[in-house]
């Protein structure tokens, strides 16, 4: 697929002070995730009571929550009453993958919005009867985006915003396309961010890796009829010719994809970008070569969650440029620093 030429998409170096803004923010982040690998966070999934700090889990700690609180919410979702502040306006909403849940997903990007005064908020979607409260987002696609607009409503009513941020992996990034695009939700979004997103489907063996990485019971789900938002999410399906076929974009948001050339489950890797006005595709191997992060561990690389953090904070109408994240070694699977 060709990346856009549209002049939004070619990134400038940062400033003295913005780089160095950025590396100090970059190593925190880092040196967080490396403590919770050593030390490890408080109980999984249990939001810290007080109004932070909140602890940034690591990608282990994620998959621990399928044992201890699959349905559950991680540290900094707010899900409730919420006063976005005048340097944050937007609430954000997070939203997972297919296989997956909030509490896998977010344990390091749902505190560190919430630490730096984002209003958070996260809900599991796509429930099936093989879910067994556990794996989420494997129903029809179109049905995952209505409730995605239903729990939209109830953010904007929480906050009294008149739209939302909405951060997304794999399916999570493709799927608010849908509400956007279908349902009528692009006035009541300012900028959707995709992490990894399915936004033009993705071979079989993207989805046998995806299967592959929740064991057994994910094998088990892609083959029975109980996931359509497999099938919907194949290269070439009804689902992805229907999204994609009167552009990859609508007026109004912002769009801003962040990618990893290593990408074993959107695949190719390319499938993930977007062409169209308002649109930034990141590939996070132009930024920093060290960075191995591939489909899961992208949510906990300190690369792209500085590409998350830099995008949410551009309230501007269009996306601008995103600055140079911080650099480091990112090892594949496990998203922390290792070195």
């Amino acid at each position: 697929m060709e990346r856009s030429t549209h002049p939004r998409h070619r990134r400038r170096r940062p400033g003295a002070r913005t780089a160095a803004r950025l590396a100090a923010g970059g190593a925190g982040l880092a040196l967080a995730l490396a403590a919770a690998v050593v030390g490890g966070a408080g109980p999984a999934g249990a939001a810290a009571a007080a109004a932070g700090p909140y602890p940034e889990g690591t990608i282990a700690q994620g998959f621990a929550t399928e044992l201890t609180d699959p349905d559950g919410m991680p540290p900094g979702v707010v899900n409730g009453p919420c006063t976005p502040s005048s340097a944050h306006p937007y609430p954000v909403v997070l939203v997972h993958g297919t296989f997956a849940n909030e509490n896998v997903s977010w344990q390091a990007l749902a505190p560190l919005l919430a630490d730096s005064g984002y209003c958070v908020f996260g809900f599991n979607y796509g429930a099936t009867a093989s879910s067994a409260g556990r794996f989420y987002g494997e129903a029809a696609v179109e049905d995952s985006a209505r409730q995605l607009a239903g729990f939209v409503s109830r953010v904007l009513a929480w906050t009294g915003a008149r739209q939302v941020d909405i951060v997304g992996h794999s399916q999570g990034g493709m799927m608010p396309r849908y509400y956007v695009d279908v349902l009528g939700g692009a006035p009541r979004v300012h900028t959707l961010v995709g992490l990894a997103p399915s936004n033009h489907g993705t071979t079989l063996d993207g989805l046998d890796a995806l299967a592959a990485a929740f064991g057994d019971q994910g094998y088990a789900m892609a083959g029975a009829t109980g996931c359509a938002a497999c099938a919907e999410q194949q290269a070439g399906s009804p689902f992805m010719r229907a999204l994609n076929a009167g552009g990859d974009t609508v007026p109004g948001p912002n769009y801003v994809v962040i990618e990893s050339t290593h990408d074993e489950v959107v695949t190719p890797y390319s499938s993930a970008f977007l062409r169209g006005p308002d649109v930034m595709d990141v590939t996070l191997q132009d930024q920093c070569a060290t960075d191995a992060s591939e489909h899961l561990g992208i949510i906990y690389d300190p690369v792209a969650l500085q590409d998350v953090a830099a995008a949410l904070a551009d309230n501007g109408p269009a996306v601008a440029p995103l600055p140079e994240p911080a650099c480091s070694l990112v090892a594949p699977g496990v998203g922390g620093v290792t070195g």
